[in-house]
């Protein structure tokens, strides 16, 4: 993709895009401490831009509030994510469950006792609220950015309201909101309501209120997920996806039965999750290579200097499918058994499958895959590795 740009001589910009995937979002901190144990000891935060959504938009607000220290980031990262269990994100028990199953049916099939203020969801999100809370001091990211260890950091949420794809940033003054189709980016103090907002995956979580307005996952409907980190002023983009392009044959053998409703919800997390990141980065590498293709000579040369956006993409060298797979025993009973009355498949169960077992060999398989890549990470980030004495 090529961006517009005023200023012809532009430090680098590194943006970090980190898009949703629910408990997927465990390969994200495996390159990323793949990139920390790659750093001289105590460097600072790599990534001037940081921009995340559902479960990265919380791996990028804790990478934006310990900027100053970005090993430590990464640990704390690695600290949660490889000792989580499902009860830590929702209720798990079985009162819990029952109890969001009654309200659901009660509501939306009973029609009994309706509030418009008390969003109904399958899953009850609280003890996410208590995690949050406890390890995210909101407070800081002002400091990173006032530092300088921060220019930028966007969390996206959709707005029920609107239809709107809303990133919610906070940076260096110099950045300015902005409106485009159906996105725009909306300057604020970034705090826990705007993460739980961005991670309420539809449905299955209840909407988040921010302000007068209620919003879900900023997967849905964000068309183009580099797009905020490019407002924020990122000139090159390194993206971690949580998608594995599998074969074709692969995917067509996995089954060929009439679909369940949990199938067919898991169908609908894949298009969310996984689509909207692999086709925008399709299209950014079209315009790069449309864009290498003009002359130089036709290339303007005033104030407004047309560039490419540089890109590098890691992505999982597995199907995370297969080994969500090997670890479902690992859920609750109660949450199996929800499971299994919706007739889920594996892929919507890999969303919610918040227990360390599954997420440690997620960090494993993002640490390999970005050490394998590890000349070509350093020299995209123009950085020197960690000399070992």
């Amino acid at each position: 993709m090529f961006w517009l740009n005023n200023a012809k001589d532009e430090p680098e910009k590194i943006g970090l895009i980190l898009s949703g995937g629910g408990a997927r979002a465990a390969y994200q901190v495996g390159v990323l401490k793949a990139i920390a144990d790659s750093l001289p000891k105590h460097s600072t935060n790599p990534f001037p831009i940081i921009s995340g959504t559902s479960a990265g938009a919380l791996n990028a607000t804790a990478l934006a509030i310990y900027a100053e220290q970005f090993r430590e980031a990464v640990w704390r990262l690695v600290h949660v994510w490889g000792n989580f269990h499902v009860d830590q994100v929702f209720r798990a028990d079985f009162m819990g469950i029952s109890g969001s199953m009654t309200q659901w049916m009660g509501t939306n099939i009973l029609g009994l006792g309706r509030n418009a203020r008390e969003p109904v969801a399958l899953l009850d999100r609280a003890p996410l609220t208590e995690l949050i809370s406890h390890y995210l001091p909101f407070e800081n990211i002002q400091r990173s950015i006032d530092n300088g260890y921060l220019h930028g950091l966007s969390v996206t949420a959709s707005n029920y309201s609107t239809g709107n794809s809303v990133a919610f940033y906070q940076g260096h003054e110099s950045i300015e909101p902005w409106v485009r189709a159906n996105r725009i980016g909306v300057p604020t103090r970034i705090n826990q309501d705007h993460l739980m907002a961005s991670s309420a995956i539809p449905i299955i979580f209840a909407p988040q209120k921010v302000g007068d307005n209620y919003y879900g996952d900023g997967t849905m409907r964000q068309r183009a997920p580099t797009s905020p980190a490019l407002h924020m002023g990122a000139n090159k983009l390194f993206v971690i996806g949580v998608k594995h392009e599998a074969p074709y044959s692969t995917l067509v053998n996995r089954t060929k039965d009439y679909p369940t409703l949990g199938q067919i919800a898991g169908h609908i997390l894949d298009s969310i999750f996984l689509d909207n990141v692999s086709m925008d980065l399709e299209r950014l590498e079209r315009i790069n290579k449309t864009f290498s293709q003009i002359p130089e000579r036709h290339i303007p040369d005033d104030s407004v200097t047309m560039k490419k956006v540089e890109l590098l993409s890691i992505s999982p060298s597995k199907d995370l499918y297969g080994i969500a797979e090997r670890h479902t025993d690992l859920m609750p009973r109660s949450v199996r058994l929800l499971m299994k009355s919706m007739g889920a498949s594996t892929n919507l169960i890999s969303y919610l499958l918040f227990e360390k077992a599954f997420c440690r060999e997620l960090i494993a398989l993002g640490y390999s895959d970005t050490m394998e890549r590890k000349e070509e990470v350093l020299k995209f980030m123009n950085i020197e590795p960690r000399k070992i004495s």
